[in-house]
């Protein structure tokens, strides 16, 4: 199931530019996750299709729907053991369960209340949650934040082979494309095409606190009225 492109720029004109968004390619089945290993790594996954080998399951592990913010994270394949970048199409209903399950790397007392309250909903859950900047394709910061996600334990044991339908080595594609910004040729910058996800579960929605996106940015899914 090849990732499907645009051009940034006609992308970046229907995205919002503000608030939390979960950008990411998906579809009634899937949504599409970024992550960057070092070759060893990442080659054994887009060869048997699953995590494994020199893959660590006593680790946490950092998904990132967006494609840019891994682009961010790894310099574009060029980090040292981040050189070789994977797209994960994960089952949509196991990306919700992350979701729902998802706890802040730090206390957000409107969600929490008491940091004892926190800490107690860190102990239960085996995914971690982190809003940061968005970026730019050349590595500037925005106002859009974007989001990554933690696992461990059960839910990266589930992750790295249960809840995959596909790994897909897009180093190649990655190198093309980092030409253009090497060469200042944005205009033809393609990455894969992304819309604002919604989550089915509107406390998710609420827990996350997602920001309600523009006129076309969004996936078409129903939502309740007056949610964020």
């Amino acid at each position: 199931m090849p990732l499907v492109t645009e051009s940034y720029t006609s992308q970046r004109q229907r995205w919002p530019t503000s608030g939390r968004h979960i950008l990411a390619q998906h579809d009634e089945r899937s949504v599409v996750v970024y992550q960057a290993y070092a070759p060893r790594i990442g080659r054994f996954a887009a060869e048997h299709r699953f995590f494994g080998g020199d893959f660590k399951l006593t680790r946490m592990s950092w998904i990132k729907p967006n494609f840019l913010w891994m682009m961010y994270r790894c310099g574009w394949a060029t980090k040292a053991d981040q050189e070789t970048v994977l797209a994960v199409r994960l089952r949509r209903e196991a990306f919700e369960s992350v979701l729902a399950r998802a706890v802040h790397s730090k206390h957000v007392p409107e969600v929490y209340g008491t940091p004892e309250d926190w800490k107690a909903e860190m102990a239960r859950s085996d995914v971690r949650l982190q809003w940061d900047p968005d970026h730019s394709p050349t590595g500037a910061p925005l106002e859009r934040r974007a989001i990554q996600l933690g696992l461990q334990g059960e839910t990266l044991r589930r992750y790295a082979k249960e809840w995959l339908l596909d790994i897909e080595d897009i180093t190649p594609f990655v190198q093309e494309q980092r030409e253009h910004l090497t060469k200042d040729r944005l205009d033809q910058l393609l990455i894969p095409r992304e819309t604002v996800f919604w989550p089915a579960d509107e406390a998710t929605v609420k827990r996350l606190g997602l920001a309600m996106p523009p006129e076309g940015a969004q996936d078409g899914r129903a939502r309740t009225p007056g949610s964020p």
